[in-house]
């Protein structure tokens, strides 16, 4: 069935923008996604207690894998690619399980476990048909639910000041959370204006007055850098790889999600962009762009970044500028790039301290947890989803709260299971398929 043009689009998928306005909108794009693609390697790096220059090569290796799977998605190299205006970015799906695998077993560790998880999801793109079965949207919100509330616990402990903070006994000072607060609520402020430029921007604001405050505060320590010059060459594998099998399977569930959610953007954003939504193209384009959605993460493994996937809100963006043309994700691509060949990016942000980022992160992961209870109330809950609900948050979140209950457990179930994501996701997919119900 083909879609008609939506009348408000002013360039269509195919249109070619002059560069003056293709170029404004990439922009936009870029401004709306930027700060996300910036803070799951941030937090990751905080959390791990990497020093300064480790950091910032992780944000600059962000943003080029972001640039890379951005072009592939646009570009559609063979059956690879969506070949829609799909922007990627790294996801915070990925942040809890990451954290667990680099704690166990370091970077290399956390690389070579994205890399050989995110063959799960390019699995599920030649299968799609049957994986849609098993990973229903109840199935969905209840994970993305449980990532939103996992990592809610990451954005409160940035607020109080983090790992540095809890050594040096600063953790919760009224520093820290009133810095934390500044931004919270400076970002809350912005996002409730009519405007729509200083809505789009309301993260990025937000961090920068948490910027300047910590800097007069005299939090910010430029001096942790030796130089903000220089270029920043992508290395393949340059902390090295290993491959534990539990930080796998933890990861592994995760891309099973990611692939289901990678399903919907992309059904959005061909109706957003007047193209079909069901039939032989479509197919294509979603089995395409998920096949993509896991090869870009594995290509990013191979570049030190961490599991990319494709970011809802650039569909949004496409509504409010009217330009679907995935010429322009070509420009978004190019910016990513050379953003991250620059170390001066990373750096800026590497020495950003946890306060400031805690106070934006922690309204990210409610926004995360909400998108996930939105799913679940899109559905019907029956006396079975009341119970796969049930059974699923109680004993996902047990894990989060009690993490002593494996204690007796064997090392290797542990770290599959220490993760209230991967403890409920699992149970969430068995108990949807198992529990039977006559109404």
């Amino acid at each position: 069935m083909e879609t008609p043009q939506p009348r408000e689009l002013i360039y269509g998928l195919h249109d070619k923008p002059p560069v003056r306005e293709a170029f404004f909108a990439a922009l936009q794009h870029l401004l709306a996604i930027f700060v996300a693609i910036v803070t799951p390697p941030l937090i990751i790096a905080s959390a791990m207690r990497l020093d300064v220059p480790t950091t910032g090569f992780l944000v600059s290796m962000a943003l080029f894998a972001s640039g890379l799977s951005t072009f592939i998605q646009c570009r559609r190299i063979g059956c690879v690619g969506a070949g829609l205006l799909c922007i990627q970015g790294t996801s915070f799906s990925f942040i809890g399980p990451i954290i667990a695998a680099g704690m166990a077993g370091g970077l290399p560790a956390v690389f070579g476990a994205c890399m050989v998880g995110s063959v799960v999801e390019m699995v599920i793109s030649r299968m799609l048909k049957y994986t849609r079965r098993i990973i229903t949207p109840l199935v969905s919100g209840i994970v993305v639910t449980l990532i939103g509330m996992s990592l809610i616990k990451v954005g409160i402990n940035a607020c109080g000041g983090g790992a540095k903070a809890m050594a040096d006994g600063t953790f919760g000072s009224a520093s820290n959370i009133g810095l934390a607060a500044l931004v919270l609520i400076s970002i809350i402020i912005f996002n409730r204006s009519s405007n729509r430029y200083l809505r789009m921007s309301s993260i990025v604001i937000g961090l920068v007055l948490g910027y300047v405050a910590a800097y007069f505060m005299g939090i910010v320590h430029f001096d942790a850098v030796d130089t903000f010059g220089g270029f920043n060459l992508p290395i393949p594998f340059k902390y090295g790889v290993s491959f534990p099998i539990s930080s796998i399977v933890a990861l592994g569930i995760i891309y099973m999600i990611t692939a289901i959610e990678a399903y919907g953007d992309i059904t959005a954003n061909s109706m957003i962009s007047g193209e079909p939504v069901e039939g032989d193209m479509f197919t294509k384009r979603a089995s395409g762009g998920i096949l993509a959605d896991g090869f870009n993460s594995l290509l990013a493994g191979v570049f030190n970044s961490f599991p990319n996937s494709i970011f809802a809100q650039n569909n949004g963006m496409i509504q409010l500028t009217g330009v679907a043309s995935r010429h322009v994700g070509y420009y978004i691509a190019a910016m990513l790039v050379v953003l991250g060949l620059f170390p001066a990016v990373g750096l800026v942000f590497s020495i950003m301290p946890d306060p400031v980022l805690g106070g934006a992160t922690l309204l990210m992961f409610g926004t995360v947890a909400s998108a996930g209870i939105r799913i679940i109330a899109s559905q019907k809950i029956d006396r079975k989803a009341t119970l796969v609900l049930a059974v699923s948050f109680s004993l996902g979140l047990s894990v989060e709260m009690v993490p002593e209950i494996l204690c007796q457990c064997p090392e290797a179930v542990r770290n599959i299971f220490a993760s209230g994501i991967t403890t409920g996701g699992l149970t969430a997919i068995i108990a949807n398929a198992a529990i039977r119900i006559k109404e």
